[in-house]
């Protein structure tokens, strides 16, 4: 019994930390430049951003519940028809239905075994040095990165799993010499699914969700071939650099041996030769990455995400039973369909407009490059604050981006397109800003001190390469 009391102690608060942020916003005074209805929602929105971080349900029905209630209240729009079409509007949204569309690719990796045997592969081509492992396990990111928009599914559904079985071959676990081998190789995966994650438009759900507020706040159009030129002058030197770095910093006792390369072809030995539905899915996702690199100003990216779903069922990849039974898949849609009509709702009440007005005032007299710095480096740092990248995203984005749009002379398109691309990068921050942060932090191999300075001192180490090669590169890149 007081296990239950315990349990719906947490439930309380989980639900009282929205209620109160919600409710404290609604009985303030409505600001001037704002109607009352606009007001409300604002108080309405914040109590469901403030959901989504202390999770007293899960995201979607957190989103769910958000624009149900601005419905029925008319928070959006003139009239109860105009409020439900607004609140059903993220449906119909492109956007949704790629992100969709990407996460059954994920579901076809997983159920093929394909994604295990990439990851394999690496580890025994690279895993003699213990340094060459961790570039090992990045390569495995990377190929996994542009197939799969959950970096969960990628880093915590199959490259964790293979990790996890390395560091007891070298007599290392969370309590018997963590930092001999489990530590680097932890930070190393972590980490890079953060680079990997900012690397690709499909590389995580949130940077679709971004490029879509950024497309219908500014009028910024970014296709998958765009997001990839324009970051891989970030990208490429980050991916690089944080296996070695994290070697630097957080050193392992075992720099070489030759354990695992034999524990991962006993792997591959026992998986079998490649199978027929392994080679399906590697070719559709190999057409898919075509079509989207070539066909980007013709064929919408949703368009060939369909398509390849499609060929994924006629093939035998993936049966429709496996894609009805793909819970992720049908509460990524509704997550991100309530976010984007969420988020644009902001737009339509008349908020962005009155924020970005005010805080472009309290800019005035910086001139436009400390501008661009600042807005970018509190957008990076608020990240502490937001235990989703979701959250983050559809919270912060939409004011940053009217702040943006508000400063005479500001390069907007410049700065909005290396505010996308950081919001990746952020999740390797805190033990808690992406999904897959408390799952390596989890496995226990590195202490929670060590997490957070290590999360302090990579994040640095990102922010400056977006701010030293990324807005540089942004404002060339848009001219």
């Amino acid at each position: 019994m007081p296990e239950v009391g315990q349990h719906c102690a947490r439930v309380m608060v989980k639900w009282l930390v929205p209620l109160a942020v919600g409710l404290a916003l609604g009985l303030v005074p409505t600001p001037e430049g704002l109607t009352p209805n606009a007001w409300r929602y604002v108080a309405l929105f914040a109590f469901v951003i403030t959901g989504l971080v202390t999770e007293p349900l899960p995201g979607a029905a957190m989103g769910l519940i958000g624009v149900s209630v601005a419905a029925a209240l008319v928070l959006v729009g003139s009239t109860p028809a105009e409020s439900m079409r607004w609140a059903l509007s993220g449906f119909s949204n492109d956007v949704v239905w790629l992100i969709f569309s990407a996460t059954t690719f994920a579901l076809g990796y997983e159920v093929t075994g394909l994604g295990r045997r990439m990851a394999l592969l690496l580890v025994r081509a690279l895993g003699r040095r213990t340094l060459g492992l961790g570039y090992g396990i990045a390569l495995a990111d990377l190929v996994l990165a542009p197939f799969t928009p959950s970096n969960t599914a990628r880093s915590a559904g199959t490259i964790f799993p293979v990790v996890r079985s390395i560091p007891p071959l070298y007599g290392s676990s969370p309590t018997e010499n963590p930092r001999a081998i489990g530590g680097y190789l932890c930070w190393t995966a972590f980490a890079t699914t953060s680079v990997t994650s900012s690397m690709f438009l499909t590389g995580m759900a949130p940077n679709l969700l971004a490029a879509e507020m950024a497309r219908t706040i500014v009028g910024l159009d970014i296709d998958w071939t765009t997001w990839m030129v324009g970051f891989l002058p970030v990208g490429i030197p980050l991916f690089l650099l944080t296996p070695l770095v994290t070697y630097v910093l957080y050193p392992p006792s075992i720099e070489r041996g030759g354990e695992v390369v034999a524990w991962a072809a006993g792997e591959l030995k026992a998986m079998g030769a490649l199978t027929r539905r392994e080679a399906i899915m590697a070719v559709l996702a190999v057409a898919a990455l075509a079509a989207w690199v070539a066909g980007s100003q013709r064929i919408p990216a949703v368009t060939v995400a369909l398509v390849v779903v499609s060929a994924m069922i006629l093939t035998g990849v993936v049966s429709w039973a496996d894609i009805l039974g793909h819970k992720p898949g049908w509460n990524v849609l509704m997550w991100f369909a309530t976010l984007v009509a969420l988020a644009d709702g902001l737009r339509q009440v008349g908020f962005l407009a009155w924020f970005a007005q005010r805080s472009a005032a309290a800019l005035t007299g910086l001139p436009v490059a400390a501008s661009a710095v600042a807005i970018v480096t509190v957008f990076f740092a608020l990240r502490y604050l937001f235990a989703s990248n979701a959250a983050h995203t559809t919270a912060a984005l939409p004011a940053f981006l009217a702040v943006l749009a508000s400063v005479p002379g500001m390069p907007v398109k410049a700065v909005a397109l290396t505010l996308v691309y950081s919001i990746g990068l952020m999740g390797v921050l805190t033990p808690y800003a992406t999904g897959p942060a408390p799952v390596w932090y989890g496995a226990g191999y590195i202490g929670g001190r060590d997490f957070w300075k290590l999360g302090f001192v990579m994040g640095a180490l990102y922010l400056g390469t977006v701010l030293a090669i990324g807005l540089p590169t942004a404002m060339r890149f848009m001219r």
